[in-house]
């Protein structure tokens, strides 16, 4: 039943994960009304929320405009149920904010396969990851998509080997400026964002612990699926879908050598996880199997959620 009612794309379908979306955000905040003693907290909460729906749809947009899904919203609907998984997410408005940047730049890595305005791309991208990077620091991982991309394209030309430098030295001149117009420390700032930490002993309750744990498996379910099913992928897609699981190991990579460790910083990897998602769902397989994962997952989702209210 669910899988009939996301296979299409229709307007209902991104109007009804749009109203679950504003749904469990509201339901979240609900804990602690005391943003709504300030305007500037509400416009703040509205704006994220705005940013948290862009970058459902930007995932989706990267999947469909680059045929690495059908015409269907399943992309909209998975990376809404891998949300659930982290709540706590909706209070880290550097980690959202990183993550859409994240995107911008993901969206000009997978359309470079068409070898159309590609130095601009490839500026674009390093822009959009050096941008990302002052909110959430080790987003500047992501360069090394970058270059992988330059790699499988166009590495013959020397110049889109130098495209990322000079993103990284327009990104730091706005840093500077910014630094000293608002009295920034950078340094300070640099210093502390760098920071990181391997342990994975955060855990402040045990619903934390099983979020991940069940988030952590059903990950590897769909990654293993990707790889197993790789070479029987269209040839033209091949290159895009090793970017898709480039990208996803980045964030978890991310989430690795972050301090201030949280399940939260598992959302670089909401958008890939949510794409190969989509591909393993859209595989010629029974109906039956298709309605069963995605039952499951709902039911793992929720759980998650509201386990952790």
């Amino acid at each position: 039943m669910i899988t009939s009612v996301f296979r299409k794309s229709t307007p209902l379908n991104f109007l009804l994960v749009g109203i679950l979306m504003l749904f469990f955000f509201l339901l979240f905040l609900w804990q602690d009304l005391s943003w709504t003693n300030s305007i500037f907290l509400i416009v703040t909460k509205v704006g994220l929320f705005c940013l948290l729906v862009a970058s459902v749809f930007m995932a989706n947009f990267i999947a469909k405009k680059n045929g690495l899904s059908k015409d269907s919203t399943f992309t909209i609907f998975f990376y809404f149920l891998f949300l659930l998984f982290f709540p706590s997410v909706l209070d880290h408005t550097n980690l959202i904010v990183s993550n859409f940047f994240i995107l911008l730049a993901l969206r000009r890595l997978i359309s470079l396969q068409s070898l159309k305005a590609s130095k601009e791309k490839i500026f674009d991208a390093s822009f959009w990851i050096f941008l990302a990077a002052l909110f959430h620091f080790w987003s500047i991982i992501f360069i090394v998509l970058v270059f992988i991309s330059i790699l499988f394209h166009v590495s013959r030309d020397y110049r889109n080997w130098i495209l990322p430098f000079i993103a990284f030295f327009v990104v730091t001149i706005f840093f500077l400026i910014y630094a000293a117009v608002f009295n920034l420390n950078g340094f300070e700032y640099l210093n502390q964002s760098v920071e990181t930490n391997f342990e994975i002993n955060y855990f402040t309750t045990n619903y934390q612990n099983a979020a991940f744990s069940i988030y952590a498996t059903v990950a590897l379910f769909f990654v293993v699926s990707m790889f197993s099913t790789l070479s029987n992928r269209p040839q033209l897609l091949i290159t895009s879908y090793k970017k898709i699981i480039a990208s996803f190991f980045i964030g978890v990579l991310i989430f690795m050598v972050s301090s201030n460790k949280s399940n939260d910083l598992l959302i670089f990897t909401f958008a890939p996880l949510a794409i190969m998602a989509t591909s393993h769902i859209e595989m010629p397989q029974l109906k039956l199997n298709k309605e069963l994962a995605l039952y499951v997952l709902i039911l793992c989702s929720m759980f998650a959620f509201f386990s952790q209210l």
